[in-house]
Order: C-alpha cells, then structure tokens, then sequence
C-alpha cells in the first residue's frame, strides 16, 4: 500500500504538478542573480512555473479531450440524449457536458441547438451548467493542485448541480420562456460523415490551436493575478476575508466570481495562490464554480436564447448550489486536505 501511495504521490506532484519544473526555473532564475525568496523574484518564478505547466497540460489535454469529442458531434450527442427520458436523461447529458467545450459562451450555441432540436428543456439545461463547471480539463488540473479527493468530489458535486438544475426547471415547466427564435428554429438532421483516425487527429490539433489561441491571454492574467496574491498580498487579509473566520466568505466569493469571465485554466492559479495564503476550500472552489458556469459575457449570451423569468431562475439555481456547496466543503474539508 506504501509503494502505491509513493507511486501515487509522484504522479500527483513530479507528473501533474511539474514540480520538477519549478525546481528547474528557480535554479535557473538564481543563476541569473535574482533573488527567487524576493517578492520580486518569487512572483516572477511563480508566474513563469505557471503559465508552463498549464500551458503544458492545456495543449496535451485538449488534444484528448478533443478526440473524444470527435466521437460526439451534435448530432449523435442528440441522438443519444433522445435514448433517454426523466432523470436519466439529464444524468446522461451532464456526462456529456464533460467532453464538450471548456467555457460557458462556447457552450451556449450547443444548448440552442439541442432546443431547437426538441429535446427537453430541463435536459439541455443539464448540459449548459455542466459543460463549463466540470470537464475531463478540470478533473486533472484540479488533481494537479489540490490533488485526487478535491479534483473527484469537485467533479460529483458539479455534476449534481447540473442534475438537480435541469429536472428543477423540467418540473416546473419553463419552455414557454424560451424566445420563440430558438423554439422555430430550422433543425436539418445530416449525419456527420465517418472521420478516420487521421482526421480525428487532424481535428484534435485544430482544436487545440484554436482553443489556446482563445484562452492563453486569460492564463497570462489568471497567473499574474495568482501571482501577486502568492507574493504581495499578506495572508491575513486572506485570512480575514475568505477565511474560516468570515461565515459569509463563499457568498463573497460566489458573487465576485460572476461578473468575471475566465474558465478552469484560468481560475486554476488564483485558486492554488488563495489556498496558500489560508482561504477555505470551498470558498476557493464557490469562486471557481462561479467564474465557470456564471461569467457575465455568458448570461449575456444567454439572455437572448431566453426570456428574464428563466434567466433568472437558472442564475438562483446555480448561485444556490453554488454556495451549498461551498459550505459543504468548508464543513468537510479535513476530509479532503
């Protein structure tokens, strides 16, 4: 059991973690005389080790994640959620939200399409909330930082979110309040052609240029944000703030993620920095949640799908489970760190 543990532990920290790759740019950064126990020098190796390691695991896991993708275009995605009736539907489509893209605007389209398409309100809904908040990306970033229970229990709860959500509003029969553009919208079924193993390829390395193209520049401020408060910030305004100190700090947390617009890749670095300055668990996880499934460029997006009443509703389910989840994990987090 001891040698699992250690083997464990070496993937987690030399494998995901890259620590190695720290260890190799503080070496470096030393060589050229600066001081990497400075606030200066610390935050420039922080931010160099950073954006490398993501960089890193964002190509290598786009490319994956993509090529299985390449076996779920909307059509069969559609197809297989018809297979499917009540909550067994909106389970299946919150899995299927976990290969499809990795923020919330990329998935708006996704949700219109599978609408217009005549499947169930409450089940596309399920897959709009989990397609940003949990994706096979955030499961190993997530283990890369904060290891396998965190990255697992984030992925479980985010997926009953998504579940509870969809059947929530599916029960309450919200499909009058879907603008009626949506609801008329022309649906040409045309089977995707059968792609051979070299355009599966060929589409994942399309994937991940276009996909870092559009994410990168959020990884540079995600980063430098991390790194400021790993450095500059003293850890007991952290502490007083979003620390166990605070009752309110996951609602805090909850309602400064939702204006910001980022995804996994980009909230991974301030989430590893808060943790090290002694923000709670679960309060770190509220704001990731938050900046993931409730961006404010998303809701506007999804403000023109659908009407006020259901726009808000989705908004409140999601803000509320949100925050009971945050508390969850701040109640329980000895059990996780």
């Amino acid at each position: 059991m001891e040698v699992v543990n250690s083997i464990w532990l070496f993937f987690q920290d030399q494998i995901l973690g890259m620590k190695w790759l720290n260890g190799l740019i503080g070496n470096a950064l030393s060589q050229l005389g600066l001081d990497i126990d400075s606030r200066l020098g610390g935050s420039i190796q922080f931010f160099l080790y950073d954006v490398i390691k993501i960089t890193i695991l964002l190509c290598l896991l786009i490319f994956f994640i993509s090529y299985i993708q390449s076996y779920f275009p909307p059509e069969r995605s559609k197809k297989i959620l018809g297979r499917f009736h009540g909550i067994g539907a909106n389970i299946i489509s919150a899995l299927l939200g976990t290969v499809t893209p990795f923020c919330s605007c990329s998935s708006i389209p996704l949700f219109i399409g599978f609408t217009s398409a005549g499947l169930p309100l409450g089940v596309t809904f399920s897959f709009l909330i989990s397609s940003p908040m949990v994706d096979l990306g955030s499961l190993v970033l997530l283990m890369s930082i904060f290891g396998a229970k965190v990255a697992f229990a984030y992925v479980i709860v985010g997926l009953i979110i998504a579940v509870i959500g969809g059947t929530l509003i599916e029960k309450l029969h919200m499909e009058e309040y879907v603008e009626d553009f949506v609801k008329n919208a022309s649906n040409v079924d045309i089977s995707s052609p059968t792609l051979t193993k070299k355009d599966r390829v060929q589409y994942a390395k399309e994937q991940v240029i276009g996909t870092f193209k559009k994410v990168f520049p959020y990884i540079l401020i995600g980063v430098g944000i991390g790194a400021i408060i790993h450095n500059w910030i003293p850890e007991t305004w952290i502490e007083s703030i979003l620390g166990s100190n605070n009752p309110f700090g996951v609602i805090l947390a909850t309602l400064v993620g939702i204006p910001m617009y980022a995804d996994i890749f980009g909230t991974i670095p301030v989430a590893e920095a808060l943790l090290a300055k002694g923000a709670q668990l679960g309060t770190i996880l509220s704001f990731m949640m938050a900046v993931t499934t409730l961006s404010l460029p998303s809701l506007i997006m999804l403000k023109k799908a659908v009407k006020p009443k259901l726009l808000t509703l989705f908004i409140a389910i999601c803000t509320f489970g949100i925050i009971i989840v945050g508390y969850l994990f701040n109640i329980f987090s000895t059990i996780f760190i």
